[in-house]
């Protein structure tokens, strides 16, 4: 055999031993599935990162809007109160990245609704007084003037495969919001607002 031809000749029956080899062949199929293997496990921790942080966003405002809704007056330092417990159900998560807003909405007896007061987490901004709200069909009483206090939640989620999957800068914004009743009066006072003589929209 022709010297030129010896590492060619090498290197066919090292392929040869490796295909009759089945070790060889199982680390050859593994190798693989690996970057699969690897690609299911972390999508699937994604996921449960994922649906534990909406929940966490669902469970964030209806905290807020029930601790408020149990009072008949409240103060600024109150609302802000009610506020930072938000940084207690979204744990483990980072806070910093949840924005809440608690409201109350007033809806006069022809069914229109609007924000009586509002205050929301130092890194987003409340609703304007005022400001006109859609509510649920189910929640208009007809003829009759009710308050409703609204408690928002908004979670901005990064998954750690995110950037590669799902857009341009890997960011979910999640969202919940609910309306509650007032429990113990039949509105919320935030810094006496409103009062007795205080009409809906």
């Amino acid at each position: 055999m022709r010297p030129a031809m010896k590492p060619i000749a090498a290197m066919v029956r090292f392929w040869a031993r490796m295909a009759a080899d089945g070790r060889a062949a199982a680390a050859v199929e593994f190798a693989a599935l690996l970057p699969f293997m690897l690609l299911l496990y972390v999508g699937g921790v994604d996921v449960a990162s994922g649906v534990s942080a909406d929940r966490r966003v669902t469970q964030t405002s209806r905290t807020v809007a029930d601790l408020a809704s149990r009072q008949t007056s409240l103060a600024t330092a109150d609302v802000t109160t009610i506020l930072q417990a938000a940084s207690a159900v979204m744990a483990p998560f980072n806070s910093t990245d949840a924005q809440v807003i608690v409201s109350q909405v007033c809806v006069g007896a022809n069914g229109k609704a609007a924000i009586q007061w509002s205050q929301a987490s130092s890194n987003t901004t409340a609703h304007t007084v005022g400001q006109s709200v859609t509510l649920p069909t189910a929640l208009v009483t007809p003829n009759t003037a009710t308050w409703l206090i609204w408690g928002e939640a908004t979670y901005l989620y990064t998954p750690t495969i995110g950037y590669y999957v799902i857009g341009t800068n890997g960011t979910l914004t999640m969202y919940d919001n609910i309306f509650m009743a007032p429990r113990m009066s039949q509105y919320v006072q935030l810094n006496g607002v409103p009062t007795s003589s205080t009409t809906c929209p």
